[in-house]
Parts: C-alpha cells; sequence; structure tokens
C-alpha cells in the first residue's frame, strides 16, 4: 500500500507493560499505525516494548517508592498528622488535609526538571514528529510526570494526541487532596497543540463540563476482521491443569482482583446457579493492595464456592513455570469458558468484554453507566443484572448454559455487532481523521 508519509510517533505513560488496559490499547494503537506506516516509540517508567525504540525512566512508574512517598501525601493526607513546623500550628484544624509541606512542592519540581529533560531528550535523539501521551495527563498517578509532559508542550507546541482513559474525578481516592494546583494544570492540560481522545461519551461531555476542551471519542477495540485461531492441542490439558472434574461448568472472571470488578457478584452466581461450576479469576490482585483480594477469598469460603485463583499459569503468553506447568494465555482461557462474568461497578470501557464478543462467548454484565450509555443501544445479546444477582438471572444463565444453539445465535449476532463499532477499521479511520488534523492532510 502507498502511504504519502510515514511519522515518527512517541508514545508516552508510567507503564507499557503487562494486561492492564492502558498497556493493551497502546499496542493496538501502534498495531495499527505501523500497518499506517508509521514508527512507534516509547517513553515509560516501566516497558516491555522493543528496547532499541524505548527509553526506560524507572521514576515515570507510578508505584516507584519516590512517587508512592508524593502520592501518600497528595492523596492519602498522611502529612496533616504530624506535627507542622511550617506553618506553626496556623491550620491544625480538619480542612489541614487539604494542604501539603513546601518539601513536597519541591520534590515534585525536582522531579517535573528531571523528567522534562529526559523528554527533551526523548522526543530529540528519536527525531519524534508526534507525542501519544496515554493517561499520564488524566489520571495523577505521577504528578511531576504529567507536568513535565504538560510544560515540554507548552515550551514547544508540540502536536499532541492525550489519549485519556481514567480521570481523577472518576476515582473517589482522588476527590480530596491537596495537590489541587498541579491537577488543574496537567490532568489534562488546556494547550492548543493537545487533541484530546477520551474512550467513552459521558468522559467527553464531563472533560467538556470540567476543562472546557472538546474532545473526540475512541472506543476500545479489538481485531474482529481477523477471528482468533481456535485450539491446536496445547489447550487440551487446560480444564484438567485447572482442576475441572467432569460435567463441571467453567465460569471465567478476566479481570484483576480489585474491588471495583465486583468479583463478589462471581462467586455469589456460582453459588446460587444450583449447578456443579467452579470460576477461575485469571490475573492477580495487581497493583491496588491485597486486603480485596483476602476479602474474595474469606467471601469464596463462607459460601463454600470453588475459586480458582490461578495468576501463577494463567500469563500474557504461553510458557512453563519454575515448576515445569504450563502457562496459558487468556486467549487460551475464553474459548473454553461456558459464562464469562463480567460484574464490575466501574469500568472506563470495558476491555474484557469485548474479548468475551471476540472469543464468542456468552457474557453476564452488571450494568454499569458505561455499559448502559455506549455499549447496550448498540444491541448486543447479553445477561443483564442490575447491581444484584436476582432469580432472573439465574434463570437466564441457566438457560444459555443449557442451550447451544442459543449460544451459537448470541455470538455470531454479538460478532457482527462488534465488527461493526469496535474493529481495527474503526480505529484506523478515527486515526487517519486525527492525524490528518495534526498534519493537515499530505498530498
Amino acid at each position: 500500500m502507498h502511504h504519502s508519509s510515514s511519522h515518527r510517533i512517541g508514545f508516552i505513560s508510567t507503564r507499557f507493560a503487562g494486561t492492564d488496559g492502558v498497556s493493551l490499547e497502546t499496542s493496538k494503537w501502534a498495531h495499527v499505525l505501523e500497518a499506517m506506516g508509521h514508527v512507534c516509540y516509547y517513553f515509560a517508567g516501566q516497558c516491555d516494548r522493543p528496547p532499541e525504540r524505548s527509553r526506560v525512566v524507572p521514576e515515570a512508574f507510578y508505584r516507584h517508592p519516590i512517587i508512592d512517598e508524593i502520592n501518600k501525601i497528595a492523596f492519602q493526607g498522611d502529612w496533616p498528622s504530624q506535627p507542622h513546623p511550617e506553618i506553626a500550628g496556623l491550620f491544625k484544624d480538619h480542612f489541614s488535609i487539604y494542604t501539603r509541606p513546601p518539601s513536597i512542592s519541591r520534590r515534585i519540581q525536582e522531579l517535573k526538571d528531571y523528567f522534562k529533560q529526559h523528554l527533551y531528550d526523548f522526543v530529540r535523539d528519536f527525531e519524534l514528529e508526534l507525542l501519544i501521551v496515554e493517561n499520564a495527563l488524566a489520571i495523577p498517578v505521577n504528578l511531576p510526570l504529567g507536568l513535565a509532559i504538560t510544560e515540554l508542550i507548552a515550551e514547544t507546541g508540540f502536536p499532541t494526541i492525550a489519549h485519556h482513559h481514567d480521570f481523577a474525578w472518576e476515582r473517589q481516592r482522588f476527590i480530596v487532596n491537596s495537590v489541587g494546583d498541579y491537577i488543574a494544570a496537567a490532568f489534562p492540560p488546556r494547550l492548543p497543540s493537545i487533541r484530546h481522545v477520551v474512550i467513552n461519551s459521558m468522559q467527553a461531555s464531563e472533560l467538556g463540563r470540567r476543562a472546557g476542551v472538546t474532545s473526540r471519542i475512541i472506543p476500545n477495540v479489538m481485531d474482529f476482521d481477523h477471528p482468533p485461531e481456535i485450539g491446536n492441542g496445547y489447550t487440551d490439558t487446560l480444564r484438567a491443569d485447572l482442576g475441572f472434574r467432569d460435567g463441571e461448568y467453567f465460569f471465567l472472571q478476566p479481570t484483576r482482583i480489585i474491588q471495583r470488578k465486583g468479583i463478589e457478584h462471581a462467586i455469589e452466581l456460582t453459588k446460587r446457579i444450583g449447578l456443579p461450576a467452579k470460576l477461575v479469576i485469571s490475573h492477580a490482585a495487581g497493583d491496588e493492595g491485597t486486603e480485596y483480594e483476602r476479602r474474595v477469598r474469606e467471601y469464596a469460603a463462607l459460601l463454600g464456592v470453588n475459586v480458582c485463583f490461578e495468576a501463577d499459569i494463567i500469563g500474557e503468553h504461553r510458557g512453563i513455570t519454575p515448576d515445569g506447568r504450563k502457562i496459558y494465555s487468556l486467549a487460551d482461557l475464553y474459548p473454553h469458558a461456558d459464562l464469562v462474568t463480567y460484574p464490575s461497578a466501574i469500568e472506563g470501557f470495558g476491555n474484557a468484554f469485548l474479548e468475551a464478543l471476540y472469543f464468542r462467548r456468552p457474557i453476564l454484565v452488571n450494568n454499569y453507566s458505561i455499559y448502559e450509555v455506549d455499549i447496550k443501544p448498540k444491541g448486543f445479546k447479553v445477561i443483564e443484572f442490575d447491581g444484584f444477582i436476582s432469580e432472573a438471572t439465574l434463570h437466564q444463565v441457566r438457560q444459555i448454559l443449557f442451550d447451544e444453539a442459543l449460544v451459537k445465535d448470541w455470538a455470531e449476532h454479538n460478532y457482527r455487532l462488534a465488527q461493526r463499532y469496535f474493529s481495527f477499521s474503526v480505529l484506523r479511520l478515527r486515526l487517519e481523521a486525527l492525524l490528518a488534523d495534526c498534519f493537515g492532510y499530505q498530498v
């Protein structure tokens, strides 16, 4: 195919590694951009992309100890409970959670300058022509990084696409903070050379209302133009390795173990379905602590539900564990599942929803707000519940488990719809328009 021009594009985030939504979506964007003839480079604190096209600055990772220390004071108010030598008792009242020590301001400024130097080098060394910032100007988990990116763009007028996945106002833990000035400046920034992209329509209207910036919506996508290749013998042992007995139903919860994923509902369903069934949770707890994982384990034990926490034999890629067991990828799991459970209370978009459609599996979904507004109106056939598992929900699940023809019918219908609205072709059209906006139409 003839490409009128090839551009050098730099992706920036706190990490490009693992299977979180941001890393996954970035690789889809990069895949489509490379198919269009562009070259992609990466800047992050953790990175599993080609090293010769990456610049890794460890402090950019949002769980780096230095950044953790800042976040504790910024969002958990660890400082006000200590004596305040700086302000000699002036503000020792209940508002002091909204104050921060000058030393933290200095720390943030120093790190901002440090990151900015690295960003300038990144842009110069790889001779970049466009930046795509993945979530680092949306969710304030690394304040100095966001400020540095903002300042770089303000100083250079660099053409930038800011791809926002989650905003501070969508997460309770950021609502009370002592860094309102920084959030206002850089999460997200209002600069003329930035094109804002969000993943759902509620974000677009909120962003307009709060920040006064226009944005375009590009939903998450999957490669629906190329159906998955199923089977080749590798997964024949999968059910046995996960400890399934004959005739036991396989329910898959394809998410990390974090509270907003609503995993209790999946456990309750497994208990109340009244059929031999086992719930497999694919990912580990992730970076929001193990407190909730303990709660999930206890809840399963209370209800006497068989739950598999199998993160050690489920990875991004196939392989072998140190003790010689097979590692399966998430793509290996889906085709074997009898039902995919997706009971999230909050999602930015819902990658797992698209994955279930891609592998033609029936899905149980909680009516989280984005689903209700952006996905459901397209007309997908799924089992829905509103915040709790009812008798009607159980009835529908049993119906699906017993009726293979119905499963097939739903799967085909859903696949075709998803291909129309959430395929790589859709992404390509949106990115072409976006690049034409940044560079002008190039003849």
